[in-house]
């Protein structure tokens, strides 16, 4: 017995080494993983009866086996080979289907499913492919910026721990870019970690960049192969500064040129519309050839009008790239004469004029006592009434507060004239007294009275008005009196006086004073009458002429009326005769 077994072994193992050349069995088979999973790999070969047990090996490049798991179809027990590569990692089922855990890149290779007979071997090959996906990739060492009309790199597209290797692509705006001399350049490269056997791949690109690059997107992909297929990720978008020289400069006023008055500060910006724009400027003012260099702005201080003209600003390396504005201080001079205060006599004439100089069409305004006047003041003869505080104010309506005012207080001066006046009371029990002063300052009235008699009602006062005003008393005199009113200021004193009859003797009345007030009613209720007449005689005029024209009209219409019936008769004689005739 132990001699048959003896054999049966030794043709065992002939079998297995010669299993490794003739390999009967099924064609190959492929198993696709991915890395880090676990690779499950079926027999594929059906049990036979007589099966004795199964066993799974692998092959190494030169071809020469090496087992990893062993299953006895009797005792149903597993053994594992000692390889170290695959400890702990192996799992034979009771089908013999062998699965690895945690798929490396290292375990592609050829397996092979044995099932051994006593008298025969029966194999299935299968090959092992690992996919690892690649890190999504990343654009790095980007460029600060680039620079127009120069070939400069841009950065590097990296991704890494792929398996198999991978392509790099870069794309400008979504759009691949190709390789083109001395505008785009790739460099593309790979490196295997020696421990995972992972790719890194690097692609490098030198780009010629223009304006039109401004604000492109630019990105890169990296497309690899899978279990599933081929697949592309995509990198994130990287915009780039471009730096471009300045090709234009223009220049700006602080605050708007249009409002620019004297005492205003005036700031000169200059711009330029390169990148980066340039940081120094030189400054160019009225009448200096020398440029003043300074930053890209300039302050004027408390400009007056000798500011008005053309003001230039240049790149300080290309003095022929210039730009320039013409500015306008404004400016605005009143001169009033007289002004102030001016003390004038009654009846005395006073020229008054308002001088305005201004950079442009002013606007002139009269105000008296904080009353619009229709049109400028002007005196040839002064009255009580045109005393007050003038005011003349000039304004340039397009420049915001450029406003000038100067005023006129006048006083007119008089000595103090009286008019006395005298009126019986219709009872006839009194007579009233009145004595009317003008004059300025304001006269003090004073009565005295000559004679016996009662003071009724006594220096009844008026409001004083543009020089005047009255006092007047109430007498109801026994005899004949007469009365004294004496007014008084600064100027002078003056006395009048009036002889009034005895209650009992009836003389005339004198009509009271008109005041200016009551006079322009009369002088308004004059020109009222006036107008009236003028407009009834108009009337008058133009209904007469239609009339006339109405009447002409008339006379032409019956003589043709007449004309007609003249005719009518003549043929209607004419018809009798040919009657006649014919009978």
């Amino acid at each position: 017995m132990a001699s048959k077994a003896a054999s049966s072994c030794r043709l065992v193992f002939c079998l297995l080494i010669s299993a490794a050349v003739l390999r009967p069995g099924l064609g190959w088979y492929t198993v696709n993983s991915a890395y880090g999973d676990t690779i499950v790999m079926p027999c594929r070969l059906s049990v036979p009866q007589n099966l004795m047990f199964g066993k799974w090996k692998y092959e190494k490049p030169d071809g020469s086996p090496v087992f990893i798991a062993f299953r006895s179809s009797t005792k149903k027990s597993v053994q594992y080979d000692d390889v170290p590569e695959y400890k702990d990692r192996l799992n034979l089922s009771e089908n013999y289907t062998l699965s690895i855990s945690n798929a490396k890149i290292s375990d592609e290779k050829r397996f092979v499913c044995m099932l051994v007979t006593e008298d025969n071997v029966f194999e299935a090959p299968t090959v092992v492919k690992v996919f690892k996906q690649p890190s999504k990739p990343e654009i790095v060492s980007k460029a600060p910026f680039l620079e127009t009309e120069q070939l400069k790199k841009l950065g590097e597209c990296v991704s890494k721990d792929s398996y198999p290797d991978g392509n790099i692509t870069w794309y400008r705006n979504g759009k691949v870019l190709q390789p083109l001399e001395g505008a785009v350049v790739i460099i593309f490269k790979k490196q295997m970690d020696p421990v995972t056997q992972l790719y890194i791949m690097t692609s490098s690109l030198e780009y010629k960049t223009t304006k039109a690059d401004i604000q492109m997107p630019f990105t890169c992909s990296v497309t690899y192969y899978g279990p599933s297929g081929q697949k592309t990720v995509y990198s994130e978008q990287a915009v780039f500064d471009i730096y471009y020289p300045t090709e234009q400069v223009t220049i700006q006023v602080l605050p708007s040129k249009n409002a620019i008055k004297e005492g205003d500060n005036i700031t000169l910006k200059c711009l330029g519309n390169g990148n980066p724009p340039p940081e120094e400027f030189l400054f160019y003012l009225p009448g200096q050839p020398e440029g003043i260099r300074s930053s890209n702005t300039y302050t004027l201080a408390d400009v007056r009008r000798n500011a008005t003209g053309d003001y230039k600003c240049s790149l300080i390396d290309k003095k022929s790239m210039i730009a320039s504005t013409a500015i306008t201080v404004h400016y605005l001079d009143l001169s009033l004469n007289p002004s102030g205060e001016v003390t004038k006599q009654i009846g005395d004439a006073l020229p008054v004029s308002c001088t305005i100089s201004a950079s442009r069409n002013a606007t002139v305004v009269w105000m008296k006592d904080n009353i619009r006047l229709r049109s400028s003041p002007s005196f040839s003869s002064l009255h009580y009434q045109d005393a007050g505080n003038y005011v003349c104010e000039t304004a340039l309506q397009e420049v915001e507060g450029l406003k000038k005012r100067e005023s006129l207080t006048l006083i007119v001066e008089g000595k103090p004239q009286i008019k006395m006046t005298k009126k019986t009371d219709p009872s006839g029990l009194s007579k009233t007294i009145i004595c009317h002063v003008e004059g300025f300052p304001k006269p003090a009235i004073q009565w005295t009275i000559t004679g016996s008699g009662s003071v009724i009602n006594q220096a009844k006062e008026s409001p004083y008005i543009n020089g005047r005003y009255y006092s007047k008393i109430i007498i109801s005199p026994e005899e004949n009196v007469t009365l004294t009113c004496t007014a008084e200021n600064q100027l002078e004193r003056t006395v009048n006086s009036l002889n009034v009859s005895a209650i009992s003797i009836p003389e005339h009345d004198e009509a009271d004073e008109i005041s200016d007030e009551n006079k322009e009613k009369v002088n308004d209720q004059a020109k009222l009458i006036v107008g009236i007449v003028v407009g009834l005689l108009l009337a008058a005029l133009v209904a007469g002429v239609v009339y006339w024209l109405y009447m002409k009209k008339s006379k032409t219409a019956s003589k043709h009326v007449n004309k007609d019936l003249g005719n009518l008769e003549e043929n209607k004689k004419l018809e009798e005769n040919n009657h006649k005739t014919e009978a």
